[in-house]
């Protein structure tokens, strides 16, 4: 039994979800006929309260398309110096936007709104326009931490204040959900942007979707079909994301409790040096070499993210079970390092 812990999108489509897909009524998405993906997108913007959705292919392009539908060059955005954005989309907001960043140094990614103020920009010719924020909730290499809805709204209330796009990757949002307690309409009104993953904690094979107002999807329709993402008959795709939603959000809260049994195991071990707080469904902690971690839990079967020389991430998911978690625990308490 090989043991998946890298990331919650290793996942793969139970039998029921794999039905629904091949049941799921198509047409040409590029050509907008494709009824399962516009219920998909329907549904997404009104669980959010939000008038309009975009399906994409993954998380990266439908920040990308946010960032280019709300920026033009020689604008900059402010985020957090460990967000996905920053770290992990391959410098797109350069690429593709011709936009600077700006970073705070927030807890574990959480940026405060006194962060946000220090760092915008006066305007002079020889400084960029600064015009957007992007929080990320919940943050990934934060160890999974949450922005809550009160933090989430000064932030929101804040940008209104001086003029700025507020966009939100909530790529895990519902574990952010999940954990506070909330739903998706407690967010209502505070963001311009929300990109949600439905590949990541949902359980489906592919897909994210983009929601805002109608003006702002139809022109992140035109950029998606740019950035190469227009599909076909991708309603086999959102037929996934869509029992995904009906069927894998309530269940979250028990990847967050394997994620916590895992930490406080870790918590104890000689050779762990700390554990990030975990919130959520991600247990990120600090040892000597991140790669020996890697290659001795993987001779037993586990597989793990090496997060930096030093960190190591596990992320629980559907796919981890409860025999799963009790056979990891044995074997990080008899790892000899």
């Amino acid at each position: 039994m090989i043991i998946d812990l890298r990331s919650d999108t290793v996942t793969k489509p139970s039998k029921a979800m794999l039905e629904a897909m091949m049941n799921a009524e198509l047409g040409d998405d590029v050509f907008a006929e494709d009824p399962t993906v516009k219920k998909l997108e329907e549904k997404v913007a009104a669980m959010f309260g939000m008038e309009a959705g975009l399906f994409c292919p993954s998380g990266t392009m439908t920040n990308q398309i946010a960032i280019k539908a709300h920026t033009q060059p020689l604008d900059e955005i402010i985020c957090d110096k460990i967000c996905h954005i920053y770290n992990y989309e391959t410098g797109g907001w350069a690429f593709h936007s011709g936009v600077s960043i700006r970073l705070t140094n927030g807890d574990n990614g959480r940026m405060t709104v006194t962060q946000i103020e220090e760092l915008i920009q006066p305007d002079f010719d020889w400084l960029p326009n600064t015009t957007m924020v992007a929080i990320e909730n919940t943050v990934n290499k934060g160890g999974g931490s949450v922005y809550t809805v009160e933090e989430m709204q000064t932030i929101s209330h804040f940008c209104r204040s001086k003029k700025l796009i507020y966009h939100l990757d909530g790529a895990r949002i519902f574990n952010a959900l999940t954990a506070l307690n909330k739903k998706p309409l407690d967010l209502m009104g505070l963001f311009d942007s929300i990109s949600i993953c439905i590949s990541k904690g949902l359980g489906a094979p592919v897909g994210s979707v983009l929601v805002g107002s109608k003006a702002f999807i139809k022109k992140s329709r035109k950029l998606r079909k740019v950035m190469g993402g227009g599909m076909r008959q991708s309603g086999l795709l959102a037929a996934a994301c869509i029992y995904a939603l009906d069927n894998n959000v309530n269940r979250l809260a028990d990847d967050h409790k394997r994620a916590k049994q895992l930490a406080e195991t870790l918590a104890a071990l000689p050779w762990v040096k700390k554990v990030l707080p975990v919130a959520t469904n991600i247990a990120i902690f600090e040892v000597d070499s991140s790669a020996k971690i890697a290659e001795l839990v993987a001779a037993k079967g586990i597989k793990v993210q090496p997060f930096s020389p030093t960190l190591v991430r596990m992320v629980t998911h559907l796919d981890f079970t409860e025999e799963m978690l009790a056979s990891t625990i044995v074997a990080l308490k008899q790892l000899t390092v």
